[in-house]
């Protein structure tokens, strides 16, 4: 099941704080994101800054575990409300993750629709983000909390929007890195429309996918751990001096 389908939260504060928590046991979003790494570079020149003053671009493409857009609806505990998400992952081309999206249709007195992002480290928090479909008005979101795995950020919005994403191509998302230059990542919207207006996953196929999520994120973590050990055994028999030993009493 898709990491954001994990972290998406059925509820407000507690759920997202349920979310959070959620998100710091996935370790394979931590690794990342090559949109961020300029960010953890020293900054430039002004004058380099100048000449790359121009937004930058990156297309993203669907995790390859999720074919399609997936719909999980349940209801809130304390309002008795429908709620129901739809909602993927998304990777770059190396096929590392990179962002999130779940875009929640809240049923009831006070209907409402919201969009919520999982986004990399090493943007600016300040300016918030700001998201279109293709050459649409642009909807200004903001940063909720932030985790050492990545950072919630969400907006409210209308019906208009939810039109528009059905049929557009991309959705447009704009951030700052930490040294002010402006990125889009270009999500593609294909599927959604059928995924929103289509009945929600069954709940013990969204169990049984959760499940194998969690043990094929346990085993890259394992294999990432393996890889670090031997790396560390190599550098230690290419140069490093063994560690001297204790004279014998």
């Amino acid at each position: 099941m898709s990491f954001a389908t994990r972290i998406a939260s059925l509820g407000g504060t507690c759920g997202l704080a349920t979310a959070l928590a959620l998100l710091a046991s996935a370790p394979a979003f931590a690794q990342a994101q090559k949109p961020a790494a300029p960010a953890a570079q020293p900054a430039k020149p002004a004058a380099q800054q100048q000449q790359q003053s121009g937004p930058t671009v990156v297309q993203v493409k669907a995790e390859p575990s999720q074919p399609e857009w997936t719909k999980v609806c349940g209801k809130d505990q304390n309002s008795n409300a429908e709620i129901c998400y739809t909602t993927r992952d998304f990777v770059s081309d190396q096929g590392q993750p990179v962002l999130a999206l779940a875009v929640y249709d809240v049923k009831g007195q006070q209907p409402q629709k919201v969009v919520r992002f999982v986004m990399p480290l090493g943007l600016l928090l300040q300016p918030g983000l700001r998201f279109a479909v293709d050459q649409g008005q642009a909807t200004a979101g903001r940063y909720v909390m932030c985790l050492p795995n990545g950072c919630f950020a969400e907006a409210q919005v209308k019906d208009d929007f939810i039109a528009s994403l059905k049929k557009g191509a991309n959705l447009n998302v704009s951030v700052q890195n930490q040294v002010g230059r402006e990125i889009t990542f270009a999500v593609p919207a294909a599927g959604f429309a059928k995924a929103f207006d289509g009945p929600p996953i069954d709940p013990k196929v969204l169990e049984e996918q959760q499940k194998k999520l969690q043990e094929e994120l346990q085993k890259k973590s394992e294999e990432m751990r393996q890889k670090m050990l031997q790396s560390s055994g190599a550098a230690g028999q290419d140069g490093q001096p063994a560690a001297p030993q204790a004279p014998k009493q």
